[in-house]
């Protein structure tokens, strides 16, 4: 089947397909010298935010992610890619630490959303992620964020304040899983095929709404067939963004980040209106 056929829930299905790349594999396959750096420094470490310092043609940048895992057991210990608090804290220790010495910070994402357990309610998830978005919005370097898989609600805008915010081609990006949208507005997960139809979650739909600004392409049926082509085709993507936004004074960065976030409601209204 041609891409230009692929449903949404097929996307979906290619987003969440167990041998996509994620983090760590993009970690290894675009950037050299990478220090994984653990623990937010006040509770834990949580396995299912990675990142650290690492090199970018030679440039010195702050990397984190998502991470899903790739065998049960680390399914299991990452929570399949659901931070906790303790997560994005971690993400908050790297980001401060990456405004504190010029590094620009780039994430990738990929998590249905945040961990919804009662534990992690209780240690503040929502504290975590509002200072999260926080904290980005106000960053003074380049941040460059990428949709990788599976964009969830809060869990992954958390990580999703950018300068410039890319999809690759197969990855969705929501509110809410579409089972979840089903269950809601059906009572009835089943539906979930026709939710994607109308949630407006892939990469095609959130470029036109202007909530992205660029789409990785694939490799026809889906990133895991040809990874390599897919490494190659996101490096040349950062690193032009990146160079572009090198142009960009640091105070007019995080200005321009924040008018870019307050305005893409504003776009969307505009679209839906006749």
């Amino acid at each position: 089947m041609a891409k230009a056929e692929l449903t949404p829930a097929q996307r979906l299905a290619l987003a969440r397909h167990p041998e996509r790349p994620g983090t760590v594999e993009f970690i290894q396959n675009l950037f050299t010298d990478f220090f994984e750096q653990r623990g937010d420094r006040l509770c834990a470490d949580d396995g299912s935010i990675c990142g650290g310092i690492a090199r970018f043609h030679g440039r010195s940048v702050t990397v984190l992610g998502h991470r899903k895992g790739r065998t049960l057991e680390e399914h299991v210990a990452c929570r399949f890619g659901m931070p906790t608090p303790e997560g994005y804290r971690k993400a908050q220790r790297l980001m401060t630490q990456a405004e504190k010495f010029r590094r620009p910070v780039i994430t990738f994402i990929d998590t249905p959303g945040a961990y919804p357990g009662l534990e992690a309610e209780a240690r503040g998830q929502g504290e975590a992620i509002a200072r999260c978005l926080a904290l980005m919005s106000s960053l003074t370097v380049p941040v460059l964020c990428v949709v990788t898989g599976e964009g969830g609600s809060g869990g992954a805008l958390a990580l999703g304040v950018g300068n410039r915010v890319l999809m690759l081609e197969n990855a969705v990006y929501s509110v809410l899983s579409p089972e979840g949208f089903a269950s809601i507005l059906w009572k009835d997960a089943s539906r979930s095929a026709e939710a994607c139809d109308v949630m407006k979650l892939t990469a095609a739909d959130l470029l036109e709404l202007g909530v992205i600004d660029g789409i990785i392409p694939e490799p026809e049926g889906g990133a895991h067939l040809a990874p390599q082509v897919l490494y190659r085709a996101l490096d040349a993507a950062l690193a032009r963004e990146l160079g572009e936004l090198d142009k960009v004074r640091p105070a007019a960065l995080a200005a321009a980040r924040y008018q870019k976030f307050r305005k893409m409601g504003e776009q969307a209204l505009r679209k839906e209106r006749p």
